[in-house]
């Protein structure tokens, strides 16, 4: 595995794996809000979220970054929140480098591979939020891709819960990825954002759970934004079907 790495530019912090792919961001002096676009819609899981359990239950990250989500859930929003990165110089720089506390009550970090953990019979149903993003150093699509892995992702979820993923790359492997989500949980369980500018598609997939209407979905985004400081209302213009 290649080892973590760091870089600094006009106040951020980057985290990286060898290579200038950043896998990771913080800005030094706003550590608890979540720098990168892409990162920030992969919280649209909230918006499916009824607001009275919005920060209840377990929050799962497969892959940790520069642990933005994980300080997140943990700290903005006090979820019980599990992160799982399989690089243990990855998690040594977060908690250097990029304010990741230590392990408590709620926070619990894991080297272990992301397969593994959601392939656990102990974790079944156990997960109302799950965020996937693996990517290794080339950052060329997906480690974890395949249909046994996003079955087991549905299978993770709770009734009711919510898994963002992260899909980044040429337009085939998205199809291909997107295609995976849709038979794991259903194709009228997904939805996708529009992609950044930079290529990362978020892709929203849910468990036995209808989605709300337009009226409910903008109402729980101003709260967002009011309460989180996220960029909801942005996120409503992004949402869309599968193509």
């Amino acid at each position: 595995m290649a080892p973590a790495t760091l870089s600094e530019f006009d106040g951020v912090r980057y985290l990286h794996l060898g290579t200038p792919w950043v896998q990771g961001a913080m800005r030094v002096r706003k550590p608890h809000t979540i720098e990168l676009e892409y990162v920030q819609r992969m919280m649209v899981w909230m918006l499916f979220r009824d607001g009275g359990k919005l920060a209840k239950g377990h929050a799962v990250q497969l892959g940790l970054g520069s642990a933005a989500i994980t300080r997140f859930c943990h700290r903005n929003l006090r979820m019980k929140t599990t992160a799982v990165e399989l690089n243990p110089t990855v998690t040594t720089a977060c908690r250097l480098w990029f304010h990741l506390p230590a392990d408590d009550k709620r926070l619990t970090v894991l080297n272990q591979d992301a397969a593994d953990y959601v392939a656990d019979p102990a974790h079944t149903e156990t997960a109302d939020v799950l965020n996937v993003d693996l990517y290794d150093h080339d950052a060329a699509s997906p480690v974890l891709d395949d249909q046994d892995f996003y079955d087991a992702c549905q299978r993770l979820l709770a009734d009711g819960g919510v898994m963002t993923v992260n899909l980044f790359g040429r337009d085939a492997s998205f199809e291909k990825s997107a295609s995976r989500i849709a038979a794991a949980f259903g194709p009228d369980a997904v939805l996708s954002m529009q992609p950044t500018k930079e290529g990362n598609t978020v892709v929203i997939a849910v468990k036995n759970l209808t989605f709300p209407d337009r009226d409910l979905l903008a109402a729980r985004a101003e709260n967002i934004e009011t309460r989180f400081g996220l960029p909801a209302r942005k996120w409503l213009r992004m949402i869309r079907a599968l193509p």
